[in-house]
C-alpha cells in the first residue's frame, strides 16, 4: 500500500488545545469561540478568558501599531499562565480621517465611552471633514505567546465604507456603520455566521488555526 503523501493533512491529536484569551470582553470571546468551532484546522480549540484577568497587572496598549499592541499584550499576559495565551488588537481605519480611529478605536471617545458614543464621534468627524471619501477597513492582529515568548503573529483586514447612519442591531463596536460591499450589508446586519465568513477577525483567526494545526510549539 503506498505511503501517504506528507502534505496530506491529518489530525495530529484528538485532544483539545486550550488557549487563554487575554481579554475580559465576552462578546469577543463568543466570536472567537464561534470561529474555533467552525474552523477547518486539525486541532480542537478550547478557548477561555484568562483567569482573573481584571486582577492582573494591566498592559498599556500604547504602541503606535496593532501588531506591537497585540504582541506586547500576549507576551505580558503569558507571564501569568502555564498555557498558551492569545491576544488581539483590532480597530477601524478610516481613510478620510487620516487612519483614525486606528489603534485608539476602543478609546476614541474616551476610556469609558460606549460603542454608541464612539460611533457618534466618528460620524461627527466625518461630517466635519465634508469628504466624499468614505473608504475604511477593519484590521485585526492576533499574537500567540507561550511561556513568555511570542511564537506567532497574524493579521488580516476587511475592506468597506462608513455609512452615514448606523444600520443593524448585531455585532459590536463600529459594526453598525461599517458597510461591506460584497454582502450589501453592514456588519451589524449580518448573522454571526455570515460575519464570520468575511470579518477581519475571522480571517486572522483562520491563519492562527492553520498554524496550530502544524505547529510543534504547543
Amino acid at each position: 500500500m503506498p505511503a501517504r503523501a506528507e502534505d496530506e493533512r491529518t489530525p495530529v491529536s484528538s485532544a483539545a488545545v486550550r488557549l487563554f484569551l487575554a481579554s475580559s470582553n465576552l462578546a469577543k470571546l463568543k466570536e472567537f469561540r464561534a470561529l474555533a468551532a467552525n474552523a477547518d484546522g486539525l486541532v480542537r480549540l478550547d478557548l477561555q478568558l484568562l483567569p482573573n484577568f481584571s486582577e492582573l497587572p494591566a498592559f498599556e496598549e500604547s504602541a503606535p501599531t496593532f501588531s506591537e499592541n497585540a504582541a506586547g499584550k500576549a507576551l505580558h499576559y503569558s507571564r501569568f499562565s502555564d498555557l498558551p495565551v492569545m491576544a488581539d488588537d483590532s480597530g477601524l481605519v478610516v481613510d478620510a480621517l487620516g487612519g483614525a480611529p486606528g489603534v485608539l478605536s476602543a478609546r476614541y471617545a474616551g476610556p469609558n465611552a460606549t460603542s454608541a458614543e464612539r460611533i457618534e464621534k466618528l460620524l461627527a468627524e466625518m461630517r466635519a471633514r465634508g469628504s466624499q471619501d468614505r473608504r475604511a477597513h477593519f484590521i485585526c492582529v492576533i499574537a500567540l505567546a507561550v511561556h513568555s515568548r511570542v511564537v506567532a503573529v497574524f493579521s488580516d483586514a476587511a475592506e468597506g465604507e462608513i455609512l452615514e447612519a448606523p444600520r443593524g442591531a448585531g455585532g459590536f463596536g463600529y459594526d453598525p456603520v461599517f458597510f461591506f460591499g460584497p454582502a450589501g450589508k453592514s456588519f451589524a446586519e449580518m448573522s454571526a455566521d455570515e460575519k464570520n465568513r468575511y470579518s477581519h477577525r475571522a480571517k486572522a483567526f483562520r491563519k492562527l488555526d492553520d498554524f496550530l494545526a502544524s505547529s510543534r510549539v504547543l
